[in-house]
């Protein structure tokens, strides 16, 4: 006769991930045990422990795991249809719940809080999007829109496109962030050419371009501060 599937519960008590975050709280899970949590039951041949360390080394942790897709987490041997659908439907609610948090009438009291604000939403990014961050009078975050994303350069990012929706917003100010998928966020000559024409552009309107930051790899460059605004 066949084993049956593995699950937590055929665990010694020590062992489940389920106990263990009961007993001591979910922020002390690994990864793994928290994605067996998620996956409840593995295959015949391997634990539902096994199954999420495999779906782990299969996308390098949980950064790539992030932006999987169904299809893609469909062809790991031991992961179906709905284990998919639950651990995309997981990563969603972290990514909303973390945009709840940051949105909250979130102030921006200098450019490290402009960075902080995106940085994990846009450092991973495999292409380089343009955002804007639209600003009451008290520097309150009204509304964060993706202008733009391809390769900056001075003739597609629009002050027609990065303004109307300040206009649209009454916003007072506002900050433009790009990311340098390099993780370099070191300013190229566009980048410096697109800053100066949309500050130019914000004193004719009377909305002022506060800053325009490139995010890199847990690092970020600001080019008001580098003189450039």
């Amino acid at each position: 006769m066949e084993p049956s599937t593995f699950k937590i519960r055929d665990f010694p008590q020590d062992e489940r991930p389920r106990e263990r975050l009961l007993s001591e709280g979910a922020d002390k899970l690994s990864n793994q045990e928290l994605l067996a949590i998620l996956l409840r039951t593995g295959t015949k041949k391997e634990s539902v422990l096994d199954l999420s360390q495999k779906l782990l080394k299969h996308f390098e942790g949980l950064r790539l795991l992030n932006d999987a897709s169904v299809e893609e987490i469909t062809t790991i041997s031991g992961i179906g249809m709905a284990k998919a659908v639950q651990i995309l439907s997981a990563l969603e609610l972290g990514r909303r719940m973390n945009r709840l948090t940051y949105e909250d009438r979130f102030v921006i009291r200098s450019p490290k809080d402009g960075a902080d604000y995106v940085m994990e939403e846009m450092r991973f990014l495999s292409q380089e999007h343009f955002v804007c961050l639209y600003l009451n009078t008290k520097n309150q975050v009204l509304h964060k829109q993706t202008v733009f994303i391809g390769s900056l350069n001075a003739s597609i990012v629009h002050p027609r496109e990065v303004y109307k929706e300040a206009l649209k917003r009454s916003a007072a100010s506002l900050i433009c962030i790009h990311n340098h998928p390099s993780g370099d966020p070191s300013p190229s000559r566009e980048d410096i050419e697109v800053t100066k024409r949309l500050s130019e552009c914000g004193k004719v309107l009377g909305i002022e371009l506060l800053d325009h930051l490139i995010i890199g790899e847990q690092k970020y460059v600001s080019l008001k501060e580098k003189g450039y605004i």
